[in-house]
């Protein structure tokens, strides 16, 4: 079997940014802004249900638990299949397939950093909160001030494992036919059809290239801010 590279020559800049030129980003550059944007929204959506649980307790903290389970219990294909098509007839009308995906891939990555935010909190010494009421502080307080703080660092490598994991989620858009990497792959080669080898193997290394870059500009950031915390 011999390999011919030239396909990706040809189409190279396709699958880096699809047709940014026409306005319309795709490939690489499409997964990494759904990528980035999901991760924000479920970051800030997943911290502040873990602040609600953490705050109140009992049946908020069940409810939140009984949601979070249900996302996590559905397969993400089937969360974006379902926003796809249930989101327009919410809204009553258009709604782009780029931003259904993000906000698909948000709502299910949130799931698990509440959880993972949780975690972290409920890890530390019960004194320290003791200290800050007992010192006139409010319970929000000492959880802005006090405890995410020092949860923060011992959570970025719980985080930076969740955002990989959702830059290889993008993949699943090409569901909704949504041109990401995955996707313009597939129309790369159904339209040149004889060299599915090579594009797909590209693809794979694309992605490895990605996640594998990520954890190790992650990994000597978090290196350097322990060496500097000692």
């Amino acid at each position: 079997m011999e390999f011919d590279w030239s396909v990706l020559q040809d189409n190279f800049t396709y699958m880096l940014w699809g047709r940014l030129a026409d306005g319309e980003p795709g490939g690489v550059l499409l997964t990494l802004i759904m990528a980035v944007s999901a991760g924000v929204l479920a970051l800030l959506l997943g911290v502040a249900m873990a602040a609600l649980a953490w705050r109140f307790g009992g049946w908020t903290r069940k409810v939140l638990f009984v949601w979070a389970s249900f996302i996590r219990g559905i397969p993400l294909i089937f969360v974006i299949f379902w926003l796809y098509f249930l989101l327009p007839v919410v809204f009553g009308g258009s709604i782009p397939g780029p931003l259904t995906v993000i906000i698909a891939l948000a709502w299910f990555t949130s799931a698990a950093v509440m959880h993972t935010t949780l975690s972290g909190l409920e890890s530390l010494p019960a004194g320290q909160t003791e200290a800050g009421i007992a010192s006139g502080l409010g319970k929000i307080s000492v959880l802005i001030n006090i405890l995410l703080p020092q949860a923060w660092p011992n959570l970025l490598p719980s985080y930076l494992g969740l955002f990989i994991a959702l830059i290889k989620d993008t993949s699943l858009a090409f569901i909704v036919n949504v041109p990401e990497l995955t996707t313009v792959a597939g129309q790369v080669n159904n339209r040149v059809q004889i060299y599915p080898a090579e594009i797909f193997l590209f693809v794979g290394l694309m992605y490895y290239l990605l996640c594998a870059s990520l954890a190790y500009v992650a990994g000597k950031g978090l290196k350097r801010r322990r060496q500097a915390a000692r």
